[in-house]
């Protein structure tokens, strides 16, 4: 695929017919209330980041400490709590876990992706990965039962009227910390363009992330027009409809792209991961840098639980698995086969 972008937007179709009031889910939030807050103490950074490595497994060296101040004092002011001390008893008493913890961890997270990020991995994936793993799930299945095991999701040709033809078992994919969607979106764009030129391919995508505003934003799959600069412009064409109100300068993905994404949160340091189907391709990019040589092993042997044997492991071009022990094999920079 050309990655190329255009900087133009004139393109994008100048309507939005489907808006669930696109205008309200750009992300803003309401003006946050001035309030003096002092500084962190040396003490309450150990609490603080304690709790972000162990629940969260994000590495917080002191190095960090002003960062994380920074990033929680809007928290505060947002809540009008006046010290750290009181913020952390708030959050962890059973009222602040009900109404804080959740911005609490989104504000601690880092959720920076962008659409065709890394390109390279994408011209792989559809002209290497699709055309082999297609091939290989291909086979005579039903319609109607093609039907009940994509549950609607994903773009697939349109039914036959045959009752049994060649058709391919639809393709798991699972965006592992998808952040705001723009990653998962840019599979699903991939993957249709794709199935527009093999016919009977089918895909569903999963994605997930530990930060329930990120989720809300991939959820509605708004965007502004910064934004989607890297997505080609015969892809915004094909996939992105613009606000109503042109001052907002904000495009939606259509209704079809985002009902092949399904959006839920997930903790990858939990034990278990509530996914019951084994994926065939799985992008796990750009993650493991916040985690420490040990939960990176721990976090890549769960996550590998989940993908087929043979199956496909993206990761980012600055990862790396040197001396980690996991089942996965080097196929080309930065992505790998599950190994037996």
């Amino acid at each position: 695929m050309d990655n190329r972008s255009d900087k133009t937007c004139d393109t994008v179709p100048a309507t939005c017919s489907d808006s669930d009031h696109p205008d309200t889910a750009g992300g803003l939030s309401d003006p946050v209330k001035t309030l003096e807050v002092p500084s962190m103490s040396d003490k309450m950074f150990s609490r603080f980041s304690d709790f972000v490595q162990k629940e969260l497994g994000i590495k917080m060296p002191e190095a960090k400490k002003i960062m994380l101040q920074a990033r929680l004092q809007k928290r505060l002011r947002k809540t009008g709590i006046t010290t750290f001390e009181d913020y952390y008893n708030y959050v962890f008493s059973p009222r602040g876990r009900e109404a804080e913890l959740a911005s609490m961890i989104d504000a601690v997270t880092t959720n920076k992706t962008d659409f065709f990020r890394e390109p390279q991995h994408f011209d792989y994936l559809f002209y290497t990965v699709l055309p082999e793993l297609a091939s290989r799930n291909m086979k005579a299945v039903p319609h109607s039962q093609e039907l009940s095991r994509s549950q609607g999701h994903g773009v697939s040709s349109s039914p036959s009227n045959t009752a049994s033809e060649p058709r391919s078992v639809p393709l798991k994919i699972w965006s592992a910390g998808c952040a705001s969607g723009e990653e998962a979106y840019t599979l699903a764009m991939v993957m249709s363009e794709f199935a527009s030129r093999y016919p009977g391919f089918s895909f569903s995508i999963l994605a997930t992330d530990i930060s329930t505003s990120a989720l809300k934003k991939g959820t509605a799959g708004i965007y502004s027009h910064e934004r989607i600069e890297p997505i080609p412009m015969p892809l915004r064409k094909k996939y992105l409809l613009r606000s109503k109100d042109q001052s907002k300068e904000l495009v939606r993905m259509i209704p079809e792209l985002r009902a092949s994404v399904r959006f839920q949160r997930l903790n990858l340091m939990d034990k278990l991961f509530p996914i019951r189907n084994t994926m065939d391709i799985i992008f796990f990019r750009n993650v493991l840098i916040y985690f420490d040589r040990p939960t990176q092993e721990s976090v890549l042997n769960r996550i590998c639980q989940h993908l087929d044997p043979e199956g496909y492991m993206f990761l980012g071009h600055s990862e790396t698995l040197s001396g980690l022990d996991v089942p996965l094999i080097p196929i080309i920079t930065a992505v790998y086969r599950k190994s037996f």
